[in-house]
């Protein structure tokens, strides 16, 4: 049965495996790649991180801008922030937070581009 999709036969060009081998990701790499993945997983944390790309935010404003739970967003936010993709900074009794990592907005924007260039940006 032949497939679009896979090789009919077996072929393995042994001088480019060898070549793609010694330059693969460690498996450390690999790891801390896919856990920043798994933070941009999740529609609720990219809506937290593009807000925070924008403006400065307290924890009430990203709630309110959500519409959502303080809790909810305080939850998200300390995932984000134990990761280091957010700061916070407290002025008084107001907890405020910003983007502390650039390359995941540069990510963020990365992905909206190549959306943008499918034609389904929205």
């Amino acid at each position: 049965m032949s497939s679009d999709y896979t090789c009919d036969v077996l072929c393995i060009d042994q001088e480019k495996v060898s070549s793609v081998r010694a330059r693969l990701l460690c498996d450390k790499t690999v790891v801390q790649l896919a856990e920043t993945f798994r933070l941009l997983s999740d529609p609720t944390r990219v809506r937290i991180i593009h807000a925070l790309s924008l403006e400065e935010l307290c924890v009430c404003d990203v709630a309110a801008l959500l519409g959502t739970t303080k809790s909810a967003i305080s939850h998200q936010l300390r995932l984000l922030r134990t990761m280091g993709v957010v700061r916070h900074r407290k002025a008084g009794k107001i907890v405020y937070y910003s983007l502390d990592d650039r390359h995941v907005e540069n990510l963020l924007l990365e992905g909206l581009g190549h959306i943008a260039g499918q034609g389904e940006l929205s």
